[in-house]
C-alpha cells in the first residue's frame, strides 16, 4: 500500500528528530517570504521603485498620485493576493497529501481546482439570473463561495470514489480526478460559449491564472475565506501525524478520523475555491512545495504546514515577478512560469525517488 511505504519509508528515514532543523527552515522562509514581498512591491512597468519611494519617505516628501496609486491600489493588493493564493495552494497540497497519504495528491492534479474553477464561472455567468435576495446577501463574496461549494463537492465525490473499506486507491483518485476535472472542464467550456462579452472578460484569467486582475475589492471578498482556511490547517497536523499510520492506528489513538477528514476536506476546498476564485488556474505550487519541504524537514505536519504556507507565498511572489519581467512591459500568465518552473522539479523528484509512488 502506497501511504506506509511513502510516510514511514521514503521521508522518515533515519535522520532523527528533525524538529531543530524545521525550525531554522520556517526562519529561513520568513526571510525569504519578507525580500520577495519587497521584490514584488518594487516590481513593475510604471517605473515605480521602492528606493525612490523610501527615498522621498526619508526627505519627507509626499508621494504623488501616480506612486501612490501604482503602490497601494495596484501593487500591494497584488502582493497579498500572491501570498495568500500561494499559501493556500500549498497547503491544500500538503493537507491534501497527508489525507491521501499518497505524495500525488494535488488539489490542480486531481479536479479540484477544475471544480472550484466551474464553480466560479457558473457564478460569473449565470449569478445574475439568481434571487435580488440572494445577489443582496452574497454581494462580492458570491464568486469566492460559488468556487468553495465547486470544490468542497469536487473533493468531496473524489473522496467518496477513491477510499473504499478505509484505504485509498492511488490509481482510483487520479482516475476519477482525471474525470472530474474533464467533466469540470467540459462544463466550463459550455459556460464560456454562452457567455456575453463583459463576461468572457472576466473569465480571460481563467484558462492559464494571473494575478493581474487582483483588486481590494476582490481580496476582501475571498481573503477571509482564505485566511480561515490556513488558519484551520495547523489544527490538523496531529491528526494527519497520526493518519499517516492507518486510520485503525489513528483511531487507537484517540483521532476521531471521519471528523478530520470532514474538516481536511472542507479546508482544502475552501483555501483551494477562494484561491481559483481570484487567481485562475495555477499548477504545480500544491505538490511541488510539499515534496521539496518533506526533502528538507521531514513529514511532520506541525511543522510541514506553516512552511508550506511561506514557501507557497513566496514561490508564487517570485513566479510573479518572473511573470512581469520576461516580456516587460508586457505580461505573462502566471500559471505558465508556475508550470515552466513547477514541471522540471517534479520530474526530478520522481526521478530521484521513484520508490515513493507504487500504484
Amino acid at each position: 500500500m502506497v501511504a506506509l511505504t511513502w510516510t514511514r519509508g521514503a521521508d522518515s528515514t533515519a535522520s532523527g528528530d528533525r524538529s531543530a532543523r524545521a525550525r531554522v527552515t520556517l526562519l529561513a522562509l520568513v526571510a525569504f517570504v519578507v525580500l520577495a514581498s519587497l521584490a514584488s512591491l518594487g516590481t513593475g512597468a510604471a517605473g515605480v521603485s521602492l528606493p525612490q519611494v523610501l527615498g522621498k519617505w526619508l526627505a519627507g516628501e509626499g508621494l504623488t498620485l501616480r506612486e501612490h496609486v501604482v503602490l497601494f491600489d495596484i501593487r500591494l493588493p497584488r502582493l497579498l493576493t500572491g501570498m495568500l493564493v500561494g499559501a493556500s495552494l500549498a497547503v491544500s497540497g500538503a493537507v491534501m497529501q497527508g489525507l491521501f497519504r499518497n505524495p500525488l495528491a494535488d488539489p490542480g492534479i486531481v479536479g479540484v481546482g477544475a471544480g472550484a474553477g466551474l464553480g466560479a464561472v457558473l457564478a460569473i455567468v449565470l449569478g445574475a439570473f439568481l434571487p435580488p435576495a440572494i445577489l443582496a446577501v452574497a454581494g462580492m463574496h458570491l464568486v469566492p463561495l460559488a468556487a468553495f461549494v465547486g470544490g468542497w463537492v469536487t473533493t468531496l465525490i473524489l473522496y467518496r470514489v477513491s477510499t473504499r473499506a478505509g484505504r485509498t486507491s492511488v490509481a482510483t483518485m487520479l482516475l476519477a480526478g482525471i474525470a472530474l476535472g474533464a467533466l469540470s472542464g467540459a462544463l466550463t467550456g459550455i459556460l464560456v460559449y454562452i457567455a456575453d462579452d463583459q463576461q468572457l472578460r472576466d473569465l480571460t484569467f481563467w484558462g492559464l491564472g494571473s494575478l493581474a486582475g487582483a483588486s481590494w475589492a476582490k481580496l476582501a471578498a475571498a481573503a477571509p475565506i482564505m485566511v480561515l482556511a490556513l488558519v484551520a490547517a495547523p489544527l490538523l497536523a496531529r491528526a494527519l501525524n497520526g493518519l499517516a499510520l492507518g486510520e485503525g492506528a489513528a483511531a487507537h489513538l484517540g483521532i476521531a478520523v471521519q471528523r478530520m477528514k470532514s474538516l481536511a476536506i472542507l479546508t482544502v476546498a475552501g483555501a483551494t475555491g477562494a484561491a481559483v476564485a481570484v487567481s485562475g488556474g495555477i499548477g504545480f505550487i500544491g505538490i511541488v512545495v510539499p515534496h521539496l519541504l518533506r526533502l528538507v524537514m521531514g513529514p511532520d505536519h506541525r511543522f510541514l504546514l506553516p512552511a508550506a504556507a511561506l514557501l507557497g507565498a513566496g514561490l508564487l511572489l517570485l513566479a510573479d515577478i518572473i511573470a512581469r519581467l520576461i516580456i516587460a512591459p508586457a505580461e505573462l500568465p502566471i500559471g505558465i512560469v508556475t508550470a515552466v518552473l513547477g514541471g522540471p522539479v517534479f520530474l526530478w523528484i520522481l526521478l530521484r525517488r521513484r520508490g515513493i509512488v507504487d500504484m
